[in-house]
């Protein structure tokens, strides 16, 4: 958010927070949600710049396209675990896998 909207809204009487303060969410659990995020986001990145489809990559990984679909969207019943497994199923090396961990966070897709 910028800077002058975030003023305006606080000079309403609005309290601007992270989603972390909102949720209650202790640093780790923050942490753990991100690290999440960053392996759902960059697996979406891998599977387009390698131009396959959701039902391709399902396929190598022996799932779903709908569980694919969940994957890449961060859904709760999608563990880190398959995630990074999928990466790998894909050519994903491991210095690779922490080079995105590492990386900075991006918010918006």
């Amino acid at each position: 958010m910028n800077e002058a909207k975030r003023k305006k809204l606080e000079a309403k009487g609005w309290r601007v927070g992270s989603a972390q303060e909102f949720l209650g969410l202790s640093d780790p659990d923050a942490a753990f949600i991100e690290f999440k995020l960053k392996l759902a986001q960059s697996f979406r990145a891998t599977r387009l710049k390698r131009r396959m489809g959701q039902l391709q990559v399902a396929k190598i990984i022996h799932s779903s396209q709908s569980r694919v679909a969940k994957m890449e969207a961060a859904d709760p019943s999608v563990s880190v675990d398959l995630l990074v497994r999928s990466h790998l199923a894909l050519g994903t090396s491991g210095p690779e896998l922490g080079r995105i961990i590492a990386s900075p966070f991006a918010k918006a897709r």
